[in-house]
């Protein structure tokens, strides 16, 4: 009769994590690698914006409204004759920057707020939540009226009222994450081996949390953009002739029938950073769908 051989289980190897993870990066679909490479473009255009742009995106360097194409202009000039192709790489810069700077800001902020709130409960949490709920009645672009409105024209000013009114979302989304890890079985094991609150919070809690964060920035990033440059688009960003892809669309409507370039270029270039963001974070959300 016939032995069964013993089944040795092996533990997984270095390796065969690398190679796992491997395959998960070959089986992400086309559209999401053209997105993530999409987005990596943007953000070393964005990076390289002066190194790039032919012209002073703020000077006029040729005749006003000439067509896309001209020699030495490819996307033109505006009304004043400034190139439009510079400008166009400095809003993508400004846009850009501006949405890293509130997301960031954002995730910080919400993060810890609710990091704290949904570990530590009780009394902490009700007077977190109800903080976090104030802020979330405010509405960002009233608010951002009202700072621009008190401090003057100005993206920073802009950004501020952005940031006042965007962190609450994270702050939610931290704690219902932190409250559904804490009923988990690994860490009613980790109480139980002896591990402090603080430990647990920060070995156990937060990195557990945190795909659910970087899903949720990655997919705000189109958000922010196109609340910015609407923001922009009312003239609630920095005063001409600062190259901001909104107000470049807002103060070319004047010209839309007869050179369209002018206001329909920025919009263009807004339209494409909305895209490929929100591209970008549906790839990061199957990236990390799996955590």
């Amino acid at each position: 009769m016939a032995v069964a051989e013993p089944v040795v289980l092996v533990p997984p190897t270095r390796f065969g994590r690398t190679r796992s993870r491997q395959h998960r990066l070959i089986a992400v679909p086309v559209i999401d690698r053209i997105a993530l490479g999409g987005l990596a473009l943007i953000t070393l255009i964005a990076v390289l914006a002066p190194q790039l742009a032919p012209y002073d995106p703020t000077e006029a360097v040729g005749a006003p409204f000439l067509t896309p194409f001209s020699p030495g202009f490819p996307l033109g000039t505006d009304d004043v004759g400034r190139d439009l192709l510079s400008r166009i790489l400095f809003g993508i810069q400004s846009s850009w920057v501006a949405a890293f700077i509130v997301i960031a800001s954002g995730v910080l902020v919400g993060g810890i707020i609710g990091l704290v709130a949904g570990a530590f409960g009780g009394w902490v949490d009700t007077v977190l939540m109800r903080i976090t709920d104030i802020f979330l009645a405010l509405p960002g672009p009233v608010l951002a009226i009202t700072v621009v409105a008190a401090l003057g024209p100005s993206l920073f000013h802009t950004l501020i009222a952005v940031m006042v009114v965007w962190w609450p979302f994270y702050a939610r989304i931290m704690r219902g994450e932190v409250r559904k890890l804490a009923a988990r079985p690994h860490i009613e094991a980790a109480r139980l081996a002896g591990a402090g609150r603080v430990r647990i919070l920060w070995r156990h809690l937060l990195p557990g949390a945190v795909p659910a964060i970087v899903v949720t920035a990655s997919l705000d990033v189109s958000a922010l953009i196109l609340t910015l440059a609407s923001l922009s688009f009312l003239g609630l960003g920095s005063p001409a002739p600062a190259p901001e892809l909104g107000a470049m669309s807002a103060r070319g409507l004047t010209y839309l029938l007869e050179f369209w370039w002018v206001p329909i270029i920025p919009a263009i270039a807004v339209f494409v950073l909305a895209l490929l963001s929100n591209l970008a974070g549906d790839a990061v959300r199957d990236l990390l769908g799996d955590r």
